[in-house]
């Protein structure tokens, strides 16, 4: 029997996307009834999203779907803060130049994953960069308890590590709420959705909307759980830095990587939130074991790599990892090391260098354990030198650390 009466709510809780709702009978049938605007914030901490911030997009995606119009607010006013939300420690500071390069970079990342002209684009700098700091406070920090401020988890955490929390990052939550009260004015924006570490910054702009918008403050908050890994950590950073969205950052094949060596527990839970696959086709395959579970990540690595990057890009990242997999084979979308001419460059560095590694140590390791191969062949020098001589008349090698780090050399002189 269906939970909801509103056919995208039954959707969204089904795949396992929905976490927290304020007013959920309210909001059931505003989204029964009516096709609403929403928004979600990204801060423009980088040059790219990572796969951290996919799943609140795959639910701006499914939503855009059903028939509901998306905001992509892009946060160059409230990046120069830093939300607290989650973090143990005060962001490094940016300047405008580089908020500007990475609101360049974040906004393509959406065309690839929403209908073209289906969708806005809204900064909020445009709003909040106006602001007269007295007359702000005066306005709408009224509106705010410092007690119920002081209650959120984002607070609560920072203060009882006893690491410190400034009164510039105190104030973003006041800013978020206002992005909410300005765009429920200026757009008809009913509904904001966002990670759950994001409960309390949305509760403060549902509230904000009915102290200070009046009559036309009906809004609500729709969360989604955090992805994290099996450490309950929050997922998007790996040892090797993050799983970037942007295809220049990481490539395709490592993105595809990235779902086809997911743990088992996890196969049902990312089929249901990173593919559109029916739901009775999912069943089926989280039921798999053996061999056959391997071909359902396969699937699953497929499917959400076309999303992201296209299905061309996929199939050849499918068809890559069944190359690099192949004894001696060369793959096809690796990252590739250029060598110049006369160099004399150890494994472990040119690994490092191509972010394959997080540090030399983790590179010896490897070799001495017997996981290194040139073209298959093993090796086990852990200060191995790279030059010409390896190459013989090839122009290109492939360097594999363990089952899951590849790359390749080229040498052209």
């Amino acid at each position: 029997m269906a939970k909801y009466k509103s056919e995208l709510l039954n959707y969204l809780n089904d795949r396992g996307y929905l976490y927290q709702l304020t007013d959920p009978h309210n909001l059931d049938n505003l989204l029964s009834n009516k096709e609403v605007v929403f928004y979600t914030g990204f801060d423009l901490t980088a040059g790219s999203l990572h796969v951290g911030s996919l799943l609140p997009i795959m639910v701006i995606r499914t939503l855009q779907k059903f028939g509901h119009k998306p905001l992509i607010l892009l946060g160059s006013a409230t990046t120069k803060i830093g939300d607290p939300s989650g973090k143990d420690a005060t962001r490094t500071m940016l300047d405008g130049s580089d908020i500007q390069k990475h609101k360049d970079g974040i906004s393509k990342i959406f065309s690839r994953f929403l209908t073209a002209g289906a969708y806005e684009l809204v900064d909020n700098g445009d709003w909040l960069n106006e602001f007269k700091y007295i007359d702000f406070l005066r306005d709408i920090g009224s509106k705010f308890s410092v007690n119920q401020m002081l209650r959120y988890e984002s607070v609560k955490q920072r203060l009882e590590r006893e690491q410190n929390l400034s009164f510039l990052e105190f104030n973003y939550m006041i800013l978020q709420a206002y992005d909410f009260a300005y765009l429920r004015k200026h757009k008809d924006c009913m509904l904001q959705i966002g990670g759950s570490d994001q409960w309390g910054n949305i509760v403060n702009g549902v509230e904000l909307n009915r102290k200070a918008n009046q009559g036309s403050g009906e809004v609500y908050g729709l969360t989604t759980p955090l992805l994290v890994d099996n450490k309950g950590k929050k997922m998007g950073k790996t040892e090797n830095g993050a799983i970037w969205l942007d295809s220049d950052l990481f490539s395709t094949y490592d993105y595809y990587q990235f779902f086809r060596n997911i743990s088992d527990d996890k196969l049902g839970q990312f089929l249901r939130f990173f593919t559109e696959l029916d739901l009775n086709e999912i069943k089926k395959l989280e039921k798999l074991e053996g061999q056959e579970l391997n071909a359902a990540k396969e699937i699953l690595a497929f499917e959400a790599t076309k999303i992201c990057h296209g299905e061309k890009a996929a199939l050849t990242a499918k068809e890559t990892a069944i190359k690099v997999f192949s004894e001696g084979s060369i793959g096809i979308d690796l990252p590739i090391y250029e060598l110049k001419q006369d160099a004399d460059i150890s494994l472990s560095n040119i690994a490092l260098e191509l972010a394959v590694i997080s540090s030399g140590g983790e590179a010896k390791r490897i070799i001495k354990g017997g996981g290194a191969k040139i073209n298959g062949e093993k090796v086990t020098d852990p200060f191995l030198k790279i030059n010409k001589s390896l190459f013989s008349d090839k122009k290109q090698i492939k360097i594999s650390l363990g089952k899951k780090k590849h790359f390749l050399i080229n040498y052209n002189f």
